[in-house]
């Protein structure tokens, strides 16, 4: 009887330690969606705030964040750049990898001129993108974003639904993480430093 309870500790015990020198790693705990492999959001040609052409692949070797948006929108737009903003601070030397990106879904309002002065006030490195309606409808077609103009006629102008993630690229410019509206900072931080 004791020669088989000692058996069966030894094999518990090799067990244990089997199991504690494995070597498999846990999987990365996202706040945002995992969307790693989606097929959609691989072509992007528009114009930075200073007039360059740009496209995903001049942003390579830097995680970036993208999200669509327009320089008049009350509350989504402003509050999302802020988040992101603080989430930068919050990465310290890490936040110089990550680079963000604000693509105008409004061509008819955000010139060149507007989107140089909106963007930046948030973060210097921010860089906003813009095309014609032509390019920009093409672009949210490719990202599935939605977008659509709604007009007050109690009211001078116009407002814009539209989608409100962000989307977050690693460091060879393929899509990994859908972050939500309304994330914390610190979840954003979190996220995007998952991708450094």
């Amino acid at each position: 009887m004791y020669r088989i309870l000692r058996n069966v500790c030894i094999a518990a015990l090799a067990m244990s330690l089997v199991s504690c020198g494995s070597s498999k790693q846990e999987p990365q705990v996202l706040y945002g969606t995992d969307i790693t492999g989606a097929d959609f959001a691989q072509k992007l040609q528009l114009t930075d705030h200073n007039g360059k052409p740009r496209t995903l692949d001049d942003y390579q070797g830097k995680v970036v964040a993208l999200f669509f948006g327009y320089t008049h929108c009350p509350d989504v737009c402003p509050t999302t750049m802020a988040d992101l903003a603080a989430a930068l601070k919050l990465m310290g030397d890490r936040a110089a990898e990550v680079q963000v990106l604000f693509v105008t879904v409004d061509p008819e309002r955000d010139t060149q001129e507007i989107l140089s002065q909106f963007v930046p006030s948030f973060n210097p490195t921010f860089v906003g993108l813009y095309g014609s309606p032509e390019q920009t409808a093409e672009t949210a077609k490719n990202f599935k974003i939605f977008y659509e103009k709604q007009v007050d006629p109690g009211k001078s102008g116009y407002t814009i639904d539209h989608s409100a993630g962000v989307y977050a690229f690693d460091k060879q410019g393929k899509i990994r993480i859908y972050l939500k509206f309304g994330q914390k900072p610190e979840e954003l931080a979190h996220d995007l430093g998952t991708l450094l």
